[in-house]
């Protein structure tokens, strides 16, 4: 787990709240109507740019890669794979080794090349096959990152329209007092949405992507 993703989004929730809860009313802050149009029309925005499969890989990636501390190396991986296989083809007696060493592997790519060294593969599966996953990953993570990019693009966009829609609401009931707080409240409040999203959500994930 990255310690600095833990730091970071725990300060800017610290100073989110902080910063709506200075007065104790933290429900002045919570408008069902801007949420909706915030999240409605960013998330409408990004399923239309992409396939609707990539978009929902696209966001356990993201919040797998948000705390992780990242990964080994692939390609040095796949060279230690390839050499471990040689050696154990050459001595079977390395293989009881790495039957210990699967019990203690988590990542996943790390795993399974040890594992088709335990199998006994030859080299050149290994290395096509480590290849192979390694291609289908990346692609998968760039395409996630296009996804939160657009995501953090989209909603400070619609952010703007919620404030449109909020003074339109304001200014076309003047007349009636009641009525002008809560389009007001529309109005900024879709604003604070679609930059925090976009800033302390989408943006950061795309960009540790």
């Amino acid at each position: 787990m990255d310690i600095a993703t833990i730091l970071g989004l725990i300060g800017g929730i610290t100073v989110v709240v902080f910063a709506i809860g200075s007065d104790g009313n933290f429900a002045q802050f919570v408008n069902i109507q801007g949420f909706v149009i915030v999240m409605g029309g960013t998330f409408a925005s990004t399923m239309i740019k992409f396939p609707l499969r990539n978009f929902f890989v696209a966001i356990p990636i993201g919040l797998k890669a948000a705390v992780s501390a990242g990964g080994l190396n692939a390609l040095e991986l796949i060279h230690t794979s390839i050499s471990l296989s040689t050696r154990c083809r050459k001595d079977p007696r390395r293989l009881i080794a790495l039957e210990d060493d699967l019990e203690t592997i988590h990542d996943p790519f790390f795993r399974k090349a040890l594992q088709m060294c335990e199998d006994g593969r030859k080299p050149d599966y290994i290395r096509d096959s480590l290849n192979a996953e390694m291609d289908l990953n990346i692609v998968r993570q760039e395409s996630s990152i296009k996804i939160f990019f657009s995501i953090a693009e989209a909603a400070p966009a619609f952010g703007m329209f919620g404030t449109l829609v909020g003074l339109i609401q304001m200014l076309s009931s003047l007349e009636d007092p009641t009525t002008v707080g809560k389009g007001l409240a529309v109005a900024l409040l879709t604003t604070m949405y679609g930059v925090l999203i976009s800033y302390l959500f989408a943006q950061p994930i795309a960009e540790k992507l």
